[in-house]
């Protein structure tokens, strides 16, 4: 249950173009035409499933305070967190590099549409973050951590996909002069943003409603109580009189 809320709200609820706007440079350059757009968002869940649980072992064995316990009890006061962003970076680049090469074997045309923006995942930060946000989440596994980093590129995907798609179809919309291009991309992403925020109740809203039935439960027991104490005052005053 743990992994499927997880999924669901790296995907949905805090996705990583609507909720927080990264990797918007290759959400508006590559969204042109849904096929380059799949690519891309394939690459982009690939980099991320592989490289966040990565370096949440980096993250778990090495970097974190005492995180090098492992090796004996003198090296169990180290700190070496402030080289996350370097041990990162180094995780990411080697893993774009691996995808590049593998694109450009099996896929020369998908390689060669994706252009420069297939090395610059190396520097995407959508996909930094979401090391990031593994690491300030404190996720406790390394299942969940897969779990999250294939979220957040499906989620990646989703939102590239949708607005090629809607890019595509806009072309031959009366769309003002002053909006045609960034503009009406732009608004057509907050109004997507807008949509997939609107998945955090389901998630919350049913905790909400358990929570409201039970105070009504609570407010109707202490209710008759306090009735049937009024009750027995009345009775005992009668008796007296």
């Amino acid at each position: 249950m743990e992994h499927i809320e997880l999924l669901f709200k790296s995907i949905f609820i805090d996705n990583m173009v609507f909720a927080t706007f990264l990797g918007m440079c290759s959400y508006l350059a590559v969204s042109k035409k849904v096929t380059t757009a799949v690519g891309l968002g394939a690459a982009v869940i690939f980099v991320l499933a592989i490289t966040v649980p990565l370096n949440w072992l980096l993250d778990q064995y090495i970097l974190q305070p005492g995180a090098l316990s492992w090796l004996g009890s003198e090296y169990a006061s180290y700190d070496l967190s402030f080289l996350s962003f370097i041990m990162f970076i180094a995780t990411i680049a080697t893993m774009v590099q691996l995808v590049e090469i593998i694109v450009e074997k099996f896929s020369p045309s998908l390689y060669n549409s994706l252009g420069i923006f297939l090395p610059l995942i190396a520097v995407n930060c959508a996909i930094l973050g979401g090391s990031l946000f593994m690491q300030s989440r404190e996720i406790a596994t390394l299942g969940l951590a897969t779990t999250y980093g294939i979220g957040s590129g499906i989620g990646w995907f989703l939102a590239i996909l949708a607005i090629a798609a809607i890019r595509e179809k806009i072309r031959y919309s009366n769309v003002p002069p002053a909006l045609r291009g960034l503009g009406i991309t732009f608004i057509i992403t907050g109004l997507m943003a807008i949509g997939f925020m609107s998945f955090g109740g389901m998630l919350t809203g049913g905790d909400e409603e358990g929570e409201a039935l039970e105070n009504n439960d609570g407010a109707q027991i202490e209710t008759i109580q306090d009735n049937s104490t009024t009750n027995e005052i009345a009775n005992n005053i009668k008796v007296i009189d």
